[in-house]
């Protein structure tokens, strides 16, 4: 019971939190547009900004997340999760002041910071919280019903954007993001990051305390990080499992994807069918409530027939089908259709990482997670770098030919890329213990 509580507690902080971050988005695109190119429904330069910013807060999360990670296993869950949580108010709080151009350029600069230490931290934090009080058996579930909980705060945040206005959606996003912070100190138990394990009989009570696996392995022992971690350090961590660094390409591309079209979808549908932010706010109102529902519920009952492998290839086979549905958009309300697939492309992060979460111990959780977080950010480098120069080239007067929904169509080949090396993904045995002292040469 007690750890149920403290879950619950968790969930709070993440409705709270994702309520507060989500409710500005249908409003952000008509912002940004009106602050760099008043009175036009195009504007590259927008484009070029959202990806620089892709770009900085990628590479910033890249080298933070995992060294965060770490430290939550060192040093507590509560304790980190302070840092997303509170940063996590100054952007809202700058727009719900003033919007105008000056502002907007505070913003954008505050945003792109701030945005370091929150997009991937968040996540990271949270699941490895998940993981210290969720046995095994019941992990992928557990990581389900986060999820759901994150897309339940969106789909709350998107109700009150839909009908706020602008001034009082950034100054109730504030308050909102405050309150998430205040009641997370109050009120967040911390964990005990696995030291606490008793033996196999208590999995139901103490579910951290899992039995050896099923080849008589025990899970790979992560080394410790001694320093601001590299790509290097990174790589060599994820290489002490054939699982994790599969896990990592599926992880990758399909970030690579979701980057891609986060990155070009507003200002697509604001280019081709003149959506301003009711029409953004009912759209994303759409893939909240499928992917709050997907995750609450149905993921629970396909989990144990299915698996976490099965259901990962139905996630990612589903966002290919969302993504191309995207790009040959031929009617205003065919991307309202697209968003349906949303159901089965959430299954894809809570399988993906229980399948990481169960290859390493309980005391390197937050290492582990931290790291797939940072592949995740790597591709979220790389995907402005190639898709935001599509984007603008394709929505511009030049475009070499009629196709606005171009740039979405190659987003959709990187997700089907994560797809095709899902299939080849099959649950590996832990790593051998060369491959452990070497990593711990590597990063000594």
């Amino acid at each position: 019971m007690k750890d149920i509580r403290e879950l619950g507690h968790l969930f709070a902080c993440a409705f709270l939190f994702h309520f507060s971050s989500f409710m500005v988005i249908p409003s952000i695109t008509d912002i940004t547009v009106e602050a760099l190119c008043p009175g036009r429904d195009r504007c590259s330069l927008a484009i070029y900004l959202s990806g620089f910013q892709q770009v900085i807060t990628g590479l910033g999360t890249l080298m933070v997340t995992p060294l965060i990670g770490n430290l939550s296993d060192r040093y507590g869950r509560k304790a980190l999760l302070t840092l997303p949580m509170t940063t996590a108010i100054i952007p809202s709080a700058i727009l719900a002041y003033d919007r105008s151009r000056a502002y907007f350029y505070i913003y954008f600069i505050v945003k792109t910071f701030t945005g370091i230490f929150c997009e991937g931290n968040m996540q990271c934090l949270s699941l490895a919280y998940v993981a210290d009080k969720v046995g095994e058996r019941r992990r992928a579930s557990a990581f389900g019903v986060l999820s759901g909980v994150s897309a339940a705060g969106f789909v709350s945040g998107t109700v009150f954007a839909r009908f706020l206005s602008t001034s009082s959606t950034f100054q109730v996003s504030a308050t909102v993001a405050v309150i998430s912070a205040a009641y997370m100190r109050l009120f967040l138990a911390e964990t005990d990051r696995g030291g606490g394990c008793g033996g196999e009989d208590e999995e139901a009570s103490r579910p951290l305390c899992s039995p050896p696996s099923s080849d008589g392995e025990s899970s790979p022992r992560l080394p410790a990080l001694r320093k601001l971690p590299s790509l290097e350090n990174m790589i060599s961590i994820l290489r002490t499992s054939n699982t994790l660094s599969r896990a990592a390409a599926v992880v990758f591309f399909n970030s690579l994807a979701e980057s891609g079209l986060q990155g070009a979808i507003l200002y697509y549908l604001k280019a081709q069918f003149q959506f301003s932010k009711d029409q953004f706010a009912d759209l994303l109102l759409i893939l909240g409530i499928a992917g709050a529902f997907s995750q609450l519920f149905l993921m629970h009952l396909l989990i144990p027939t299915l698996g976490e492998e099965k259901l990962l290839n139905i996630g990612l086979l589903a966002s290919c089908a969302h993504i191309f549905l995207y790009s040959i958009s031929w009617s205003y309300w065919v991307p309202y259709l697209a968003a349906v697939f949303v159901v089965l492309t959430v299954f894809m992060q809570p399988c993906i990482r229980s399948i990481v979460s169960k290859k390493v111990g309980p005391s390197e959780q937050g290492m582990a997670q931290g790291c797939i977080t940072g592949v995740s950010s790597f591709a979220t480098i790389v995907s402005p770098l190639v898709f935001t120069p599509l984007t603008a080239w394709f929505l511009s007067e030049d475009a070499p030919f009629k196709f606005k929904g171009f740039s979405i169509m190659c987003v959709g080949f990187a997700s089907l890329i994560a797809f095709m090396l899902s299939i080849m993904m099959r649950a590996a045995p832990p790593s051998t213990s060369q491959k452990l002292v070497n990593a711990i040469h590597v990063l000594a």
